[in-house]
């Protein structure tokens, strides 16, 4: 396992108390040690987010989004859902990414309703990511590579339970930055 530093979650800590830059988010994840693709393979992990102002800010949480699932490689679920206390699975390219940003966060969570009666409409049992270790920012870390959206989703290690994304999407100017825990529950 690599080592991590107390100084990382004091950090994260710092800056989710407030609306940070995108800049202060990536200097964090460039002083963050990289993370191997064998060390996050272990299940679920909940999702959160650092407020950046990016488009994506407050949506994912708001519509419910529970996390990630990295079951091994080759195996993983990019987006589970909650609600009513079931999880599940969604497909990535049934999901209004463009959306994000343009409808305001009341309708956001209007729709996280709608989502219990339309959840078979959206629900997946097939992994829809795969994890490799890829270069980002000048380091080789884990990284989670859609398999039909043009999204890497980059990680960076805080500390034993605890991860920093980066989503690095073709078209958008800044990337969506988010904090990874593993579900001990899973």
């Amino acid at each position: 396992m690599a080592e991590t530093s107390g100084s990382g979650v004091a950090e994260l800590a710092a800056l989710r108390g407030q609306r940070c830059t995108a800049e202060q988010a990536l200097a964090l994840f460039d002083r963050l040690p990289a993370v191997p693709v064998a060390e996050i393979t272990t299940g679920r992990w909940r999702g959160d987010e650092l407020d950046t102002g990016h488009p994506f800010a407050g949506v994912l949480v708001a519509s419910g989004w529970y996390g990630k699932q990295f079951d091994d490689a080759d195996t993983v679920h990019p987006l589970l859902f909650a609600v009513d206390g079931v999880i599940f699975p969604v497909d990535p390219r049934r999901v209004p990414l463009g959306l994000a940003g343009r409808i305001p966060l009341a309708g956001v969570r209007a729709s996280k309703k709608a989502l219990g009666y339309l959840r078979f409409a959206f629900q997946t049992r097939r992994p829809t990511a795969r994890l490799r270790n890829v270069e980002y920012r000048g380091v080789v870390s884990a990284a989670m590579v859609y398999d039909h959206l043009p999204i890497i989703d980059h990680f960076r290690r805080v500390d034993e339970q605890t991860l920093l994304g980066v989503m690095d999407m073709r078209g958008l100017a800044e990337p969506y930055v988010f904090i990874l825990r593993q579900d001990t529950a899973s």
